[in-house]
C-alpha cells in the first residue's frame, strides 16, 4: 500500500535524505520518495507499520503533516522552512 504525507517544503537536501533513510529502515517500508516541490512523501508498505506510526516518525524528524491539500482552484502557495541557524549537520 501507499501512503501519501502532505508535509511542508524542505530545501534541505540533507534533511531529505535522513527523512528517507530513516522511513526506510522501518519494518514494512519498501521505499519512500519525496517531492520536495509539491511538498509531498509517498512512502510505499506494508500492514506491518500503520500510516500513523509513520506519521509519527516523520514528527520526530521535523516533518509534520499538513491537514488539508491546497485546493487547485486557489492559488494558494506553502512558503518553505526557514533555514536553521545550526544547518543540517550530521
Amino acid at each position: 500500500m501507499y501512503s501519501t504525507f502532505l508535509v511542508s517544503k524542505s530545501e534541505c537536501m540533507t534533511c531529505n535524505n535522513q527523512v528517507l533513510k530513516t522511513l526506510g529502515t522501518l519494518q514494512g517500508v519498501f521505499g519512500a520518495e519525496m517531492d520536495r516541490i509539491d511538498g509531498r512523501i509517498i512512502v510505499n508498505h506494508t500492514d506491518e507499520v500503520t500510516r500513523q506510526e509513520i506519521g509519527a516518525i516523520l514528527i520526530t524528524l521535523g516533518f509534520p503533516e499538513r491537514k488539508e491539500e491546497p485546493s487547485q482552484e486557489a492559488e494558494t502557495e506553502v512558503e518553505a522552512d526557514e533555514p536553521s541557524i545550526w544547518g543540517c549537520a550530521l
